[in-house]
């Protein structure tokens, strides 16, 4: 028979024991970090297609691991921060979305193994030393934007062959250099001028519109910018208010109006970094995990928009769209 007292002691010892127990099985539990630029509401396909990814390899956010996001709002200036802040909370893997958060991550640690995705080369970009053996403790998905920007600007003058074109850019972002380039490259293969207007802020994006309209612009190439992520609705009114057919890096873009978009499925590219993020969760060095390239693009036109800018679709351009909007 047991004593009171000693049963008591028991008792006590054991309800101690149970909160030490449950940290324990909390511990086990592996924490991702996800450190994007633009907020969580522009970017609801890439955490599906991310949850997607790490569902396919055995991972359950809330259920086997857990997610830590930060979001810096387009604010670049507070990307290291942030991942610092995601360090010091000593997640398993960082998962970056954008250059901009990759270069952030790298910077803030050499051994925490980063997962990337970005619609630049991360070799010039000097993220990793290869494609196939990236070395260090990055790896990731690519959207090559680079290779698109000939394509998008050939499509656009398709769509309005006699219009001069402008192209819409961030200088503050960290690709900025190799995006110029890249138009000025797909320029002189295509025979064409393409006038270029900066804008650093959402707030600059009104002059934007002004400045190339006085520059005699008829028709926009937006580049890929998270900054013009986070101000599509706007982009898409003013290009249409304007009465300018519009090239977009996203379909996202030409569904909430937009004209025109040629583009990788970033839901598809985000699924393959949430598997990349998994098979790192379960012992695989990013060194060992060649970075992904796509493997298709889609053409995706909004006919609406199309016959409200006044614009006739090319029939032999309708024909190759993976999807036209009604």
């Amino acid at each position: 028979m047991i004593r009171r007292r000693a049963f008591i002691t028991l008792i006590g010892s054991a309800a101690a024991a149970w909160p030490f127990a449950a940290r324990a099985q909390q511990s086990t539990t592996p924490v991702i970090g996800f450190l994007g630029a633009v907020p969580p509401s522009n970017a609801p396909k890439w955490v599906d297609g991310f949850r997607q990814g790490l569902a396919e390899t055995g991972y359950d956010e809330g259920r086997n691991v857990a997610v830590e996001y930060r979001w810096s709002d387009s604010d670049y200036d507070r990307l290291p921060a942030l991942a610092a802040d995601l360090i010091e909370r000593r997640v398993a893997v960082i998962v970056a979305a954008g250059v901009d958060p990759a270069h952030a991550a790298k910077t803030a640690t050499t051994t925490i193994p980063i997962v990337f995705f970005m619609s630049g080369d991360p070799v010039a970009e000097n993220l990793v030393r290869s494609l196939n053996r990236p070395s260090g403790n990055l790896t990731g998905v690519t959207t090559f934007a680079g290779v698109l920007t000939s394509k998008r600007l050939e499509l656009l003058r398709e769509l309005a062959p006699s219009a001069r074109i402008a192209a819409l850019m961030n200088p503050n972002n960290s690709n900025a250099k190799f995006r110029l380039k890249e138009i000025e490259k797909a320029s002189r293969i295509l025979d064409l001028r393409v006038e270029i207007v900066n804008t650093r802020n959402a707030d600059e994006i009104d002059g934007a519109f002004a400045s190339l309209l006085q520059r005699g612009a008829g028709a926009l190439l937006v580049v890929d910018d998270p900054l013009f992520r986070g101000a599509r609705s706007k982009l898409v009114a003013l290009a249409m208010r304007n009465r300018i057919p519009t090239m977009y890096f996203e379909s996202e873009f030409v569904q909430v109006g937009g004209l025109i978009s040629y583009a990788s499925n970033y839901a598809e590219r985000f699924r393959q970094v949430g598997i990349y993020t998994a098979q790192i969760l379960k012992g695989a060095k990013p060194a060992e995990l060649p970075v992904v390239q796509p493997t298709r693009f889609e053409l995706v036109i909004n006919l609406k928009t199309a016959k409200a800018l006044g614009l006739e679709v090319p029939p032999t351009l309708l024909a190759r769209a993976d999807e036209v909007i009604e």
